[in-house]
C-alpha cells in the first residue's frame, strides 16, 4: 500500500513537468528555427539570422511573429525556472550588425566584376566563394517585444494542471544570455493570435454563461500576402461576448472591408441565438444598425456571390433551417390559396416567423421588403404631439435664431385635473392647451403635413370679445395687417373651417398681438376675469408665451420650411411611435436594421439620436430600478461621423458621448464605423475597447492611430497596404494586435 500511494505521489509531482512539455511543444518546433538572439532591452531584441534558416521557414514577412525561448521541450522543465518562457516578438525591421559595412563593399565589389553579364548574379557560386556566401548571408532583424508566454497553476484550482499565461511585458532580462528564435508554423500561430486568458472566458461565463467563438477570418502579415509561408490559412477568431456592453470601432476607407467586417460581427452576435453544442447557450441580444447606404437592408450587387444568390444581412434569420422551412412551405401554400382571405392570412404568418429574428424600419417602401415597417407617425394624434414636436427638434436642434429656440421649449404635455385647487383653473388651462394644440396642427399643416381631415371644428376656442376686437380693429398706418386681422377675427368665429384658412388667421392673430387694440383688450381681459368664476378664471393674460411662440412662426418662411424637412416622417395611416416599437423589439433580443439610404443626412441624425435617447433612458431605467436582467443591446453606426459629435465636441450631455461613457453599466454596446479617426470626439475613442482598422490613406489618421494599443507598429502597413478586408484587429479578449484577412461575410441556408 506504502508503495502504491509513493507511486501515486511520484506521479502527481511529474505532472506539471509534463503539462509544461505538453503546452511548450505546442508552440517550439525544433524545425522551425531561424536564428539567435544577440541583444534584448524591455522593448526590443535583434536576431541574428542566416538566410539559409530564413528560407527554411518559408521567409519572415514583416510584422510577424517569432518566439525567443531557451527551452527544449525535449528535455524536463521546471515551470517555475525563470527561463521556463516564451518571449513573443514582432519582426520589425532590419537591425545593423558589424559586419554589414564590409558586406556591403564586398557585394559592390562582386557586382562590378559581373557587371553585363544577364546569366550571373553576384551570389552565384561562379561569382562568390562558399565561405564568403555563408558568412554575408548573415543578417539582423529587429523586433519588438509584444510579451511573454509563461505557465502557472490555478491557486483556488491546483490539480487542474498548468495554464498557459501570457503577460504584455519581460519581467527581467540577462544581458549575455542567448535565446533561440523559432518561427512559429500554423499549429504554433493559431495558438498564439488565438491566445485568450483564462480571466477573459471566467468573467465570459460569469457574465452570459457563454464562451463560444467564431471564425473573423486568417492571419494574414503583409499585402504580398505569398502562400508559401507556411502559415496559409491560420484561423483568427473572436469572442461575440467581446462586444457586448462595448465600444468597438472600424476604420479604414471606402471599400476595404468596413462593411463586410461589420456583418460579420453581427453575425456572429446573432448566431449566440443558436448554440453550435449542448455546451453553449443560447442569448438573444438586441442589435440595431443604422444603415445610411441601404446595404444591410437590401439585397444589392456588392451582396452577390459567384452563384448570384443575395447575402443581404437581413436574410441572416434563414440560417435558422426550421423557421426557413416553415416560411418557404408557406410561401408555396400562399401562391396556390385562390381565397383572399386565407392568403392575407398566410402572408401574416410568413411575416410573423421573419420578424420574430430580424425587423427592417425605413422611411419609404422598398419593393422588395413587403415587410418594412415605416419610421412614421401621425403628428395630428392626440398621444403624438409631444413625440412629433421632438422629432421637429431634432431637426433643428442646430438652428441659433431666437424664435427657433423658443419654438423647441414649448411642450405638449396635457393638464391633469388633480393638479389644480379647483375646476375653474382647471378648465381655464385645458383650454388654453387646446388652443396651442390647434395652433400647432395648423403650423403642421402649412408645413406639408397631411391632416387626417380637411376642416376642424374651433367652435368655442376664441372668444366672441377677442374676435370682436380683432374685427373693429383699425390701423391707417397699416391697413394691410388690418385687413389681415380683421379677417382673422372673422375666420376664428366660424364653427367648421379648413386647415388652410387658419394659417392666414393664425398669422392675422399673430399681428394683432402687437396692436394697441390687443393691449386694450388684454388689460380688460385680466380685470375682468382674475375673479370670475367661469372657465377662464386662470388669472393671467389671454396669451401666455408659448401661444406666442407658436404663433410668431408664423410669420417665418423658414421656420415652416424646417419643420416641413420632417413631414416624410408623417402618416394618418400609422398610430405607434417607431422608437417605442424599435426598442420593444431590441428587448425581445431581434436584429434591427433602420434603412436610412431614402432619408436627408440631417432627419437620419435626428432620428438615429431619437432612438438612441429611447434605448439610452430604457437602459437607464431598468438599472436604476434594480432590475438584474438588463437586457443587452448592441448599436451599430455606419458613416458613423455623420452622426457621432465631432472630434473637438466635448459636449457631455450628448447622448453618444453618454452612451459612450456610461453605456457599459447600463448594457448598451456600440459598433461604430468611419474612414476618419480624427473625426470622432475624444471621449468615445478612449473608451473603445475593440478595433478593426484596414487601409487609411493619410498620415494625420494613422498618427491618430499610434495613441492606442500597439497599432504603431502598424502604421506605414496601413497607410500602404489597400487590400479589401486586410484588417488589423485588437479586441478585448486579444492580447495584442493581429493582422487579419477578414473572411466573405455569408449566410448559410443549405
Amino acid at each position: 500500500m506504502e508503495q502504491f500511494e509513493k507511486s501515486i505521489d511520484e506521479l502527481q509531482n511529474k505532472q506539471p513537468e509534463w503539462d509544461a512539455k505538453s503546452i511548450f511543444s505546442k508552440l517550439i518546433q525544433k524545425d522551425q528555427l531561424v536564428g539567435d538572439l544577440y541583444s534584448i532591452n524591455y522593448d526590443e531584441g535583434k536576431v541574428l539570422v542566416h538566410d539559409f534558416h530564413r528560407q527554411k521557414v518559408g521567409g519572415i514577412p514583416s510584422l510577424s511573429f517569432l518566439i525567443a525561448t531557451r527551452i527544449n521541450p525535449e528535455n524536463e522543465i521546471d515551470y517555475k525556472d525563470e527561463d521556463a518562457s516564451i518571449i513573443l516578438l514582432r519582426v520589425m525591421d532590419a537591425a545593423q550588425i558589424p559586419q554589414d559595412k564590409e558586406a556591403e563593399s564586398i557585394r559592390i565589389n562582386t557586382s562590378q566584376r559581373i557587371s553585363g553579364e544577364v546569366d550571373k548574379n553576384w551570389d552565384g557560386e561562379e561569382s562568390m566563394d562558399l565561405n564568403t556566401r555563408h558568412v554575408l548571408s548573415f543578417s539582423g532583424v529587429s523586433c519588438r517585444i509584444v510579451g511573454t508566454f509563461f505557465l502557472e497553476e490555478d491557486e483556488n484550482k491546483p490539480h487542474d494542471g498548468l495554464k498557459l499565461k501570457f503577460g504584455s511585458d519581460i519581467s527581467n532580462y540577462y544581458s549575455n544570455k542567448g535565446f533561440k528564435i523559432f518561427k512559429p508554423n500554423a499549429e504554433a500561430l493559431e495558438e498564439i493570435v488565438n491566445y485568450c486568458d483564462p480571466l477573459n472566458l471566467k468573467s465570459h461565463i460569469e457574465k452570459y454563461g457563454e464562451t463560444e467563438r467564431v471564425k473573423l477570418g486568417s492571419v494574414r502579415y503583409a499585402s504580398t500576402n505569398r502562400k508559401h509561408q507556411q502559415v496559409d490559412n491560420v484561423p483568427v477568431f473572436i469572442y461575440p461576448a467581446d462586444l457586448l456592453s462595448q465600444k468597438s470601432a472600424l476604420f479604414g476607407m471606402t471599400r476595404t472591408g468596413k462593411s463586410n467586417t461589420t456583418k460579420i460581427i453581427s453575425k456572429s452576435v446573432f448566431e449566440l441565438r443558436i448554440p453550435k453544442s449542448k455546451e453553449h447557450n443560447s442569448i438573444r441580444i438586441g442589435q440595431i444598425i443604422f444603415d445610411p447606404n441601404g446595404e444591410y437592408a437590401n439585397e444589392n450587387v456588392q451582396d452577390k456571390d459567384g452563384g448570384g444568390n443575395p447575402n443581404a444581412l437581413k436574410n441572416i434569420w434563414r440560417q435558422n433551417f426550421k423557421l426557413k422551412k416553415e416560411s418557404d412551405d408557406l410561401k408555396i401554400k400562399f401562391h396556390n390559396e385562390k381565397d383572399p382571405k386565407k392568403k392575407r392570412e398566410i402572408w401574416d404568418e410568413i411575416k410573423s416567423i421573419a420578424e420574430s429574428e430580424v425587423v427592417t424600419y425605413g422611411i419609404l417602401k422598398h419593393p422588395k421588403d413587403p415587410f418594412r415597417r415605416l419610421m412614421k407617425i401621425n403628428f395630428f394624434e392626440d398621444d403624438n404631439l409631444q413625440i412629433g414636436k421632438e422629432i421637429i427638434d431634432f431637426k433643428i436642434a442646430d438652428q441659433s435664431a431666437q424664435y427657433l429656440k423658443n419654438f423647441r421649449q414649448i411642450a405638449f404635455s396635457k393638464p391633469i385635473e388633480s393638479d389644480y385647487d379647483n375646476q375653474g383653473e382647471y378648465q381655464g388651462q385645458l383650454k388654453r392647451y387646446e388652443r396651442r394644440c390647434l395652433v400647432y396642427r395648423a403650423l403642421l399643416n402649412k408645413a406639408g403635413f397631411t391632416p387626417p381631415k380637411r376642416t376642424v371644428n374651433i367652435s368655442g376656442s376664441f372668444s366672441e370679445e377677442i374676435r370682436t376686437a380683432m374685427i373693429n380693429h383699425v390701423d391707417t398706418r397699416a391697413p394691410k395687417k388690418q385687413g389681415l386681422i380683421n379677417g382673422a377675427g372673422a375666420t376664428l368665429g366660424l364653427k367648421d373651417v379648413s386647415w388652410d384658412s387658419l394659417f392666414p388667421a393664425f398669422e392675422g392673430l399673430f399681428h394683432f398681438l402687437s396692436t394697441a387694440t390687443f393691449n386694450t383688450f388684454n388689460q380688460n381681459y385680466i380685470l375682468n376675469r382674475t375673479n370670475a368664476n367661469d372657465d377662464d378664471s386662470t388669472g393671467e393674460g389671454w396669451a401666455e408665451a408659448e401661444l406666442e411662440s407658436l404663433l410668431e412662426m408664423f410669420n417665418y418662411s423658414k421656420a415652416i420650411n424646417l419643420i416641413g424637412g420632417v413631414n416624410i416622417q408623417h402618416t394618418i395611416d400609422v398610430g405607434t411611435d417607431y422608437a417605442n416599437d424599435i426598442y420593444k423589439d431590441l428587448l425581445q433580443g431581434k436584429l434591427v436594421i433602420v434603412d436610412q439610404s431614402s432619408g436627408e443626412p440631417e432627419l437620419n441624425k435626428s432620428s438615429a439620436t431619437r432612438i438612441m435617447w429611447h434605448i439610452f433612458k430604457g437602459n437607464q431605467s431598468a438599472f436604476r430600478n434594480g432590475d438584474e436582467d438588463i437586457k443587452e443591446i448592441l448599436v451599430y453606426l455606419e458613416e458613423a461621423h455623420n452622426i457621432l459629435p465631432a472630434g473637438n465636441d466635448l459636449d457631455l450631455s450628448d447622448v453618444w458621448v453618454r452612451t459612450a461613457k456610461e453605456g457599459s453599466k447600463y448594457r448598451i454596446g456600440m459598433v461604430y464605423a468611419t474612414q476618419e479617426i480624427s473625426s470622432i470626439q475624444k471621449n468615445i475613442l478612449k473608451n473603445t475597447a475593440n478595433w478593426f482598422i484596414s487601409h487609411l490613406n493619410n498620415t494625420d489618421e494613422t498618427k491618430e492611430l499610434k495613441k492606442y494599443y500597439d497599432f504603431a507598429d502598424f502604421e506605414p502597413s496601413i497607410r500602404r497596404a489597400q487590400d479589401k478586408g486586410f484588417l488589423r484587429v485588437k479586441t478585448l479578449s486579444n492580447m495584442f494586435v493581429i493582422p487579419v484577412q477578414v473572411d466573405k461575410f455569408e449566410i448559410k441556408t443549405k
